[in-house]
């Protein structure tokens, strides 16, 4: 399918969400497979040093959905931040982050097109989240209790893609800067990986959950 050049596109044709995915899709992929073949939702434990992941990650990306840029010009994307949930569904099994992970400061002087980079891994996660939260069921988490941070949206994980994907779209961003987004992916998929190396627990098989 040919897209045709709008505003909201890259001087290559693409909406700025489908670049964002052909350059990050070999990333992305080896995440996957690392989470998956952790079993994050085989047993409480695991589900717990998933929990630590999240927490980390998404304490580390909170504040991208309130810089003046992304308010202002991706209106309301602030409600879509998960970090209170995922700070809730730690109080509620009761699980330690580590102390001895950092967080990542650099996003205080991360440029606008960066931070797009980076919001777009944390909202695509959404997707396998909704896979997640169903699997969470046999834990004896749900919505309201421990997995609140895999919640699908109200109006439905793909459709609530679309949404955020719509707001990425519109960014009118230049050669340079798209460069920048995709440099903030490839950041956020490394950032994701390393917690995953330090705290899931390690499997030689890909299975499922």
């Amino acid at each position: 399918m040919e897209y045709a050049m709008t505003s909201g596109q890259t001087s290559e044709g693409l909406p700025l969400s489908k670049r964002l995915k052909a350059t990050t899709q070999s990333t992305h992929e080896r995440l996957d497979t690392k989470i998956m073949a952790a079993r994050p939702c085989a047993d409480l434990a695991n589900y717990a040093r998933f929990l630590q992941v999240q927490f980390i990650l998404h304490r580390d990306v909170y504040v991208l959905y309130e810089l003046p840029d992304v308010s202002r010009r991706l209106q309301g994307l602030d409600a879509f931040s998960r970090f209170r949930d995922v700070k809730q569904d730690l109080v509620d099994l009761d699980v330690e982050v580590p102390s001895d992970l950092p967080a990542n400061n650099k996003q205080w002087t991360m440029s606008f097109a960066e931070a797009l980079g980076w919001l777009y891994v944390i909202e695509g996660s959404k997707l396998g989240a909704a896979v997640l939260s169903k699997a969470a069921v046999k834990l004896g988490l749900c919505d309201t209790f421990g997995a609140r941070h895999l919640a699908p949206a109200p109006e439905g994980p793909a459709r609530h893609w679309r949404r955020f994907t719509d707001k990425l779209d519109a960014a009118d961003l230049d050669a340079a800067q798209f460069r920048e987004a995709s440099t903030g992916a490839q950041a956020a998929f490394a950032r994701a990986s390393d917690l995953a190396d330090s705290i899931l627990p390690k499997s030689k098989s890909c299975q499922g959950v």
